[in-house]
């Protein structure tokens, strides 16, 4: 059964469907309507409403990126464990964790007693695609001409949608879990 919330983003904690006490990992990101994901470098797009949403359903936690991803941000996303996937050991490592491999980002996945957010870029929700318990998906009601980061079309291939949040007049978001086929 499919759940319709109608959800306005408030100062509150959003919660995402645990099925149980053991750490899920869970992709968030926000798609166009070609399942585009970025252009240039960076989104191609500003919602407050999704970027605010984004920081109440991965605070807490912990949330895994890739370093071009690391590198449009301007600092550490607060109050979460910050986790850089790079080649490159020259990264500064005062307030991240960075790791080389996808298996030693899934062995300390193991040891959290919270969820890991895989929250891009494009090769880094690749990666985790098969490790995936969850999807979040905020559906961006655009276009983007010009864009050049795409998610995989398959992505959700063995997910069931869950639940549905209206964020706000323009933004829905989308809840999936694994098949249990």
């Amino acid at each position: 059964m499919i759940r319709y919330v109608n959800a306005q983003v408030t100062g509150k904690t959003s919660a995402v469907r645990c099925s149980s006490t053991k750490m899920s990992i869970i992709g968030i990101v926000a798609v166009d309507r070609n399942l585009a994901i970025g252009k240039g470098g960076t989104l191609a797009w500003h919602y407050p409403a999704d970027m605010k949403f984004f920081k109440q359903t991965t605070i807490g936690n912990a949330v895994v990126m890739g370093s071009r991803t690391w590198q449009t941000l301007k600092r550490p996303l607060p109050d979460r464990m910050n986790i850089v996937l790079t080649s490159k050991q020259n990264t500064p490592t005062d307030s991240i964790v960075t790791l080389s491999d996808i298996g030693s980002v899934l062995t300390l996945a193991k040891t959290l007693t919270r969820d890991l957010f895989v929250i891009g870029g494009a090769q880094i929700y690749e990666a985790f695609l098969p490790h995936i318990d969850r999807w979040v998906v905020t559906e961006v009601p655009l276009s983007v001409e010009g864009a050049d980061t795409f998610m995989l079309s398959n992505f959700l291939q063995g997910f069931e949608l869950y639940e549905v949040r209206q964020l706000d007049e323009q933004l829905r978001v989308k809840f999936y879990e694994r098949s249990r086929a």
